[in-house]
């Protein structure tokens, strides 16, 4: 997010790295945990409804194909912007609030909570919910591509459960489906960003996603829409490998047990991807 926004006339980082050390200098460790509530929050929330959706849909739907992951991917991407749009506009502005600073000498926000409740007060529906459509736009085909790219990744490495090696090939497959999934739709999250922290100081630049496009590239060139990658991917791969694996393996655990209870010969599951 710091690298998203920040202005290209009197940058504050140089890179990634730069980014990560100017932090813990400037702000102690705990800057890096700035905005974390939200997430807290909401992560539990979106993840139980991304799954949910994707493996109903997927049914619903009738055939495992790519298709079909695909599109149930995305369905799952597109509901859960209802928790995601919220959690994130707070998150970005408690991450910028204090940029540089050990001790904030004005605190806006309390915490994540803190922040979304005044925006509503001075804003409404509409203020809580700033970004939405930039969210729709990059969580709809990004969780169609993640979903797609698990599926692809656990049946060309043969993860079956009785496998030893299980969990390594989970554990890749789903950090290789995080990495995907960002690729795909990452300029739109840079447009997300500076259209959420759009308005801090009382300084309004934007008028909507063109605009903001527009004026971005205008200003920056094609680069712009990159900013922050390498840091958005070292971020996606142990995060996605965790989150799939977790999943995978919790619901081979639960079906094992449902097969042993009904007395149900042959193995627990052949396909974790098509789960």
């Amino acid at each position: 997010v710091r690298l998203q926004v920040q202005n290209v006339e009197k940058p504050l980082y140089r890179g990634t790295f730069h980014c990560f050390q100017s932090i813990i200098k400037q702000e102690s460790a705990f800057g890096l945990y700035k905005g974390i509530g939200s997430p807290m929050m909401g992560l539990t929330f979106i993840n139980a409804l991304v799954f949910g959706v994707q493996g109903n849909t997927l049914r619903a739907l009738g055939k495992d194909t790519p298709l079909n992951q695909f599109l149930a991917g995305s369905a799952a991407g597109a509901i859960q912007c209802i928790i995601c749009c919220p959690m994130e506009l707070a998150k970005t502005r408690m991450q910028l609030q204090g940029t540089g600073e050990y001790k904030l000498k004005t605190k806006n926000y309390k915490n994540s909570l803190d922040c979304l409740i005044k925006i509503y007060r001075k804003e409404g529906l509409r203020g809580i919910n700033r970004g939405m459509v930039s969210t729709f736009i990059r969580e709809t085909p990004s969780f169609g591509f993640y979903f797609l790219t698990y599926d692809c990744m656990t049946r060309y490495l043969g993860c079956e459960a009785e496998d030893s090696y299980v969990i390594p090939k989970l554990l890749f497959s789903g950090g290789m489906s995080g990495i995907v999934s960002w690729l795909s739709t990452y300029p739109m999250d840079v447009i997300k960003s500076r259209l959420q922290a759009d308005g801090v100081g009382g300084v309004t630049q934007y008028n909507g996603i063109l605009d903001c496009v527009r004026k971005s590239y205008h200003e920056e060139g094609w680069r712009v829409f990159t900013r922050g990658l390498t840091s958005t991917l070292l971020r996606a791969f142990p995060v996605n490998a965790a989150t799939f694996a977790t999943v995978t393996v919790f619901l081979m655990y639960m079906r094992s047990e449902d097969n042993l209870r009904e007395c149900e010969p042959g193995p627990v599951i052949q396909q974790p991807s098509s789960l």
